[in-house]
């Protein structure tokens, strides 16, 4: 057998690449200053004459049963709705964060669910002692005793528990504290976050057991380790939210079981995380009414549909080059939609100050939402307000065209459902909306006609 032999080499942290020496900027990636030393063991030679091979016969595709998955419902219908209709055994699911939003909380609230069900279900945490975590599971509730808790980072341990004990579902908190004593590396590293998520993959699969991995994020926002752990795992959802605000929001970027981009709503309170049944109605209370650039919109979220309330504010500007800003909705969107207000309209916004706010924490990247924002803009230089009844929603072009959208049904349903009296929509939406009663619209192709109904009572 060979000897090993012991090195060093650079990794990538944003994306694994590997490479021999130190270099500042990532040739896979191209992210700057992202590569770090880490001790590894190579084996000095590998003969190809010792690797055993075997044929494997091929497998036609109508030769296999494609059998409908059999989830596990948490009975917390946010969660299921994320991940597609619950949690399918032997997948492998990485929920990420910021440190504090409530990750931990969550998944112990899915284990209290389970448990209750009768799932078996085993706790592992490398962050906090058990009673730590009793302390958080009190303020949750009576739990069940098929509910396990263990507290161990060697990845070794924790493997050989799993194989003993076949639980249900699994909950590893946190992937950064795990340890493989087959990787000479520290814990958190990029070698040793990717080698511990293969080993979980590996045990997801075969003993069929379903995994949930908890992963911190990084002050950009993504996953803390290489790119390759969210291609590894089979779903990654994001727990996002300021932890000075009481609501979250759990969003899902990958699912290989559901649909992708579906949010779930939460509300942090002192006995746990509480669920957001109608976030529409959350949206957009407190609007003020009767004030100007103030406009309600309607985004889609996955399948479903939510309201929003559009804040502008435009004032005078006291320098030379006015002062722009958008919380909740792409900066660079918003400048070039005061562009075609100022070319189309022309209502002169080059010496005004100009503010977008999405009001209730979320970042909107739908299209669907500028003419809410053309609206808005011109409400408030016009210091003119949208009738409080009126919803808004368009894509508007480079020409001032109004353009269709898609899910146009399904926006005007929530809007008529919360109270909604009348609504502006693209003129090539028209047709599927030939059957909505109890609803007034107005059909327009450009944003003249759209801000023309600023103000009209």
């Amino acid at each position: 057998m060979a000897k090993g032999k012991a090195g060093s080499a650079f990794f990538c942290q944003n994306c694994g690449y590997e490479s021999s020496k130190w270099m500042g900027q990532c040739p896979a990636c191209h992210e700057w200053n992202s590569f770090v030393e880490e001790r590894i063991t190579k084996s000095s030679h590998i003969s190809t004459g010792s690797i055993r091979t075997e044929k494997k016969a091929l497998v036609s595709i109508n030769e296999i049963k494609g059998d409908k998955e059999d989830r596990f419902t948490t009975n917390i219908e946010e969660f299921d709705r994320v991940l597609g209709g619950g949690i399918v055994p032997g997948s492998l699911t990485l929920v990420g964060g910021d440190p504090g939003i409530g990750k931990s909380t969550l998944l112990l609230q899915v284990c209290k669910e389970l448990s209750d069900s009768g799932r078996e279900v085993l706790y592992i945490s490398g962050e906090e002692s058990l009673s730590q975590i009793k302390m958080r599971a009190d303020r949750i509730g009576m739990f069940q005793d098929k509910f396990k808790l263990l507290t161990e980072i060697n990845l070794n341990v924790i493997a050989e528990t799993v194989k003993s004990a076949k639980p249900d579902v699994v909950v590893i908190d946190s992937i950064q504290t795990m340890y493989n004593e087959e990787v000479n590396a520290a814990p958190g590293s990029v070698s040793q976050v990717r080698e511990s998520t293969s080993v979980l993959l590996q045990l997801a699969k075969g003993e069929n057991i379903a995994v949930l991995i908890v992963g911190h994020v990084t002050k950009e926002g993504t996953v803390a380790g290489p790119r390759v752990l969210e291609h590894m795992v089979d779903t990654v959802l994001y727990f996002e939210g300021d932890k000075q605000d009481i609501y979250r929001i759990l969003r899902g970027v990958k699912n290989r079981f559901g649909s992708t981009n579906e949010i779930g709503v939460f509300e942090m309170e002192e006995g746990g995380l509480r669920e957001i049944k109608n976030p529409s109605e959350f949206m957009i209370s407190g609007k003020p009414e009767g004030a100007n650039g103030s406009v309600v919109t309607c985004c889609m979220e996955g399948t479903r549909p939510m309201l929003m309330e559009v804040q502008a504010l435009v004032c005078d500007t006291n320098f030379q080059i006015p002062r722009r800003q958008a919380t909740g909705c792409d900066f660079n969107r918003m400048n070039l939609l005061i562009a075609v207000i100022e070319k189309r309209i022309r209502i002169p916004l080059g010496h005004e100050d100009a503010y977008i706010n999405f009001a209730g924490g979320m970042r909107i990247t739908e299209p669907a939402t500028d003419l809410a924002v053309v609206m808005a803009l011109v409400s408030s230089y016009r210091n003119k307000p949208v009738d409080d009844k009126m919803i808004v929603f368009g894509e508007v072009g480079l020409s001032g065209e109004v353009r269709g959208i898609s899910m146009v049904k399904q926006r005007v349903m929530e809007a008529k459902k919360m109270g909604y009296q009348s609504c502006v929509v693209p003129y090539a939406n028209q047709k599927q909306l030939a059957d909505v009663k109890d609803m007034k619209l107005y059909a327009v192709k450009n944003i003249m006609e759209a801000v023309s109904l600023i103000g009209a009572e």
